[in-house]
């Protein structure tokens, strides 16, 4: 496909392919990309420098030839003008052209002549196939400056926008990434270049090797990554960037629509597609759609829910370590995260580094399915070590490692122990942690220095359990009530665990009833 189109003749050399029970035809692309944009978008900011298409252009060749392995043919018509009349030869041209490359700006959408190339485009692509191509469309948009959705050309508004912008957050003012505007625009014009790149790349492999589109939507790799609020952006980014790399594909694929009733039939569309569902909540509450009371991400979280009560999925939600939030009623969103006792077994709130959660995802998708729970009577035998000990982990807070460990050492003749570890990185903890509660017989969380929310929370981790692949029947689980006293722990109630009082210092006497239950 990827062939050579010499603009000065109008000459072009192909490789042919065929489309084979996809619903495509046999069709010949001369060029691999054509970009439209409006003339008044490359006019240059300072006199003797390129114009802001020109450096997309010529970024684009080099970072698409570097990811194929080979030079693409990325053209656009240098001449373009409000007052040319629309070349019959472009016309030809664009008929012959693979993806299409949009950049969209003020002035794009009030441009003739650039709308008349995507009509163009479009009306060809209806005799090849069509413009989508396994949920992707041949139409890459470039967002150079914002433009309200509905100003969008018909075309283009189910597309997904490549913005090449960032919102000042106590300004609001918008500024594009171009590289006048200083070293941080010029990094960030060459991230989002990059998943603009990577993305015309899959595209053109996929149209290059028409074979791969009959099995690569049977294979239950999608993941939802679900849209979120724009202080999180760059780590949605960066998420669907790894997920890309390693071949998932990544839903939504194009806007969420505005309305609250096909926004729901949307997502659950997508959410049927997917195995995973990543959710990122920060410190802003995202936008009501039209017709609900809900948030974007309210309603998005519903939804995920009520797919993992169908199974064979699972579900992460993450926010930032030390998040502060102001907005009263997301505040209220996240702690009912964090509260809700109906938190399924297969979701995963996590409250630490970014870092962290790419590896929890990695490691979640490479699990495989979770197996059906074993019939009563045949499930798997309680871990046992040579001796007989079941085994009983001690969850605690670092602050007091100290009494954690003096509660092991007393019960250490009953039982294998492990108790929390605090050395090493976020990923080690992790895989200890989950490894804990996978293979444990009994769980004791001690209750000194933390809190009742952080309590919570482990109680949670613990029921969720079989997200981590647990197969054995629920652990015992008990809760060490130790100094220092408070009226929250004397009020402390719960129907999940055994709560066992140790005000005065270690008692043996008040464990008995969890000793015994445990060891039978």
């Amino acid at each position: 496909m990827h062939g050579f189109f010499d603009e000065g003749t109008g000459s072009a050399t192909a490789d042919t392919f065929t489309f084979i029970d996809t619903g495509w035809s046999a069709m010949n692309f001369e060029s691999d990309a054509f970009i439209s944009y409006a003339h008044l978008d490359n006019v240059e900011l300072i006199e003797g420098q390129k114009g802001w298409v020109t450096n997309l252009h010529r970024a684009l060749e080099v970072r698409v030839a570097q990811l194929l392995g080979k030079q693409p043919q990325i053209w656009r018509d240098p001449k373009l003008t409000g007052n040319d009349r629309f070349a019959e030869t472009l016309v030809e041209k664009l008929a012959h052209v693979a993806v299409l490359i949009t950049v969209v700006s003020p002035r794009y959408v009030k441009s003739d002549w650039a709308l008349k190339e995507l009509d163009a485009f479009s009306q060809a692509a209806q005799g090849q196939g069509g413009l989508r191509c396994e949920d992707k469309l041949r139409i890459f948009k470039v967002l150079k400056t914002p433009v309200p959705i509905d100003k969008h050309p018909e075309e283009l508004q189910s597309v997904l926008g490549y913005e090449f912008f960032k919102t000042d957050p106590d300004s609001g003012r918008i500024r594009e990434l171009n590289e006048i505007f200083g070293p941080e625009a010029q990094r960030d014009f060459w991230l989002k270049l990059d998943d603009l790149a990577h993305d015309i790349c899959n595209l053109l492999e996929k149209l290059d090797h028409p074979e791969a589109l009959l099995t690569s939507q049977a294979t239950g790799q999608g993941v939802f990554l679900a849209e979120t609020t724009s202080d999180l952006s760059e780590q949605r980014d960066t998420l669907r960037r790894d997920l890309h790399e390693h071949g998932y594909l990544v839903y939504p694929m194009r806007p969420l629509p505005h309305e609250a009733s096909e926004l729901r039939a949307a997502v659950s569309d997508d959410l049927g597609k997917s195995r995973l569902s990543v959710m990122l909540v920060g410190k802003n509450q995202s936008s009501v759609p039209e017709g609900s009371k809900e948030s974007l991400l309210e309603i998005q979280n519903q939804l995920t829910i009520e797919r993992a009560g169908r199974g064979e999925f699972s579900r992460l939600l993450w926010i930032p370590p030390g998040l502060q939030v102001e907005d009263e009623r997301q505040l209220q969103f996240i702690e009912r995260l964090r509260m809700d006792p109906g938190m399924m077994a297969s979701a995963d709130l996590l409250e630490t580094f970014f870092e962290d959660l790419r590896t929890v995802i990695r490691d979640k998708l490479k699990r495989p399915p979770e197996p059906e729970p074993a019939a009563a009577g045949h499930g798997p035998v309680p871990q046992v070590d040579a001796a007989g000990h079941k085994s009983l982990y001690i969850i605690h807070d670092e602050r007091d490692s100290e009494a954690g460990s003096e509660l092991a050492g007393h019960l250490f003749d009953h039982f294998e122990v492990m108790h929390s570890v605090f050395e090493g990185d976020e990923a080690e903890l992790r895989e200890y942690h989950d490894e804990n509660l996978r293979l444990c017989d009994g769980v004791l969380i001690f209750y000194g220095s933390t809190n009742e929310l952080w309590v919570r929370r482990k109680l949670r981790e613990i029921q969720k359990a079989p997200g981590y692949g647990r197969t054995k029947p629920a652990p015992v689980v008990g809760i060490v009530l130790a100094p220092p006293r408070s009226a929250e722990k004397e009020r402390f109630l719960t129907h999940d665990a055994m709560v066992m009082p140790q005000f005065e210092g270690f008692d043996a006497n008040l464990l008995q009833g969890f000793i015994s239950r445990l060891k039978a």
